[in-house]
């Protein structure tokens, strides 16, 4: 076990090697079973932490504020819009001045091209831990649950077929940030990783290049295939989530896709919706994962996010402890 956390940075879970990983999972489920038990976990008494969102959060603003409650400190959640950021204040002047105001920043900023930079420029500047609420490239928070969520239901990690898989969406234009958290972190448990979308929906080379020099290193694979049906085969889970798509400008920096939410290219590409039938597809002990929120009769019907293959709300509430976990080892811990 790792125990050397306090004041850094979680912007994105490479920063982590593998055993803090397990660190993470382990307080998680530690703080999971005292919350069962209604045990008090008073180990943030009278810290601060500040969140920030540029947009809009269920899970993720009330795991953490919630959480911190829970821990005996205060969360004062922030609005972009109500900051004076909205009138141009830099990043490095909020770093410095609300760390100079409590124990940790968090940040939810997921426009393409500006998110982490905006929070690696916090970070480079504040005198307290800056964490990532989900940003354009990362949300270190979701993968997280997601990994202890696996660890509940299957009891292991290595060796099991997860599936990422594109999903056709109408809602809004969803960050990439969660499939390349978990696309980078599942191969480094042994996990056979499936990364599935149609052709024009790819995630940058360098994510590809740097998941597979993950499962290199611990024993996992990672496959990308535009075969739907094949990423269903024989998994014991399947992640089908939309995620926007992207190019890449002159520059070589990413540049935003489609200004239009729903396009004729987006059209064509309906039929990838999770089904009762492709979910008869998976082990027979597979089960559905989804982020939320989900677009249900687009991403995935109804019979399959309500049915009983389906960990959704496990996932979700596991926010909470993964949440927890994070801010105690790095507003308290050593």
């Amino acid at each position: 076990m790792k125990s050397y956390f306090r004041g850094r940075h979680f912007i994105n879970l490479e920063d982590f090697d593998r055993e803090e990983v397990d660190t993470l999972l382990e307080v998680s489920f530690d703080l999971k079973k005292k919350f069962a038990m209604g045990e008090a976990t008073p180990y943030l008494l009278y810290k601060t932490l500040f969140l920030i969102f540029f947009e809009q959060s269920t899970r993720t603003r009330n795991s953490m504020e919630a959480g911190l409650a829970q821990l005996g400190g205060h969360a004062n959640y922030l609005d972009s819009s109500t900051m004076q950021v909205s009138h141009g204040e830099t990043a490095k002047d909020t770093a410095v001045i609300l760390s100079g105001f409590g124990h940790a920043i968090a940040c939810r900023y997921c426009n393409w091209g500006y998110g982490n930079r905006y929070l690696t420029e916090m970070a480079r500047w504040a005198k307290v831990p800056v964490m990532n609420l989900q940003c354009d490239l990362y949300h270190p928070f979701q993968a997280l649950a997601d990994l202890m969520t696996m660890k509940e239901k299957f009891g292991r990690l290595d060796r099991l077929k997860v599936s990422i898989i594109w999903a056709y969406a109408e809602s809004h234009k969803k960050p990439i940030s969660v499939p390349v958290s978990q696309v980078l972190l599942f191969p480094r448990y042994g996990m056979d990783v499936v990364l599935a979308h149609p052709k024009g929906w790819e995630l940058p080379d360098w994510v590809i290049a740097q998941a597979r020099g993950n499962a290199e290193k611990y024993g996992g694979t990672v496959t990308v295939t535009d075969d739907e049906e094949a990423a269903y085969r024989g998994a014991h889970v399947v992640i089908p989530k939309n995620w926007g798509n992207w190019v890449t400008d002159q520059t070589g920096l990413a540049a935003a896709g489609a200004v239009k939410v729903v396009d004729e290219k987006l059209l064509a590409h309906r039929s990838w919706k999770c089904t009762q039938e492709k979910m008869a597809w998976t082990d027979r002990d597979g089960v559905y994962m989804h982020a939320l929120p989900a677009d249900r009769n687009h991403e995935v019907e109804d019979e399959v996010i309500d049915g009983p293959r389906s960990v959704v709300y496990d996932e979700a509430e596991n926010r909470l402890h993964t949440a927890k976990a994070v801010m105690t080892l790095l507003m308290g811990g050593r």
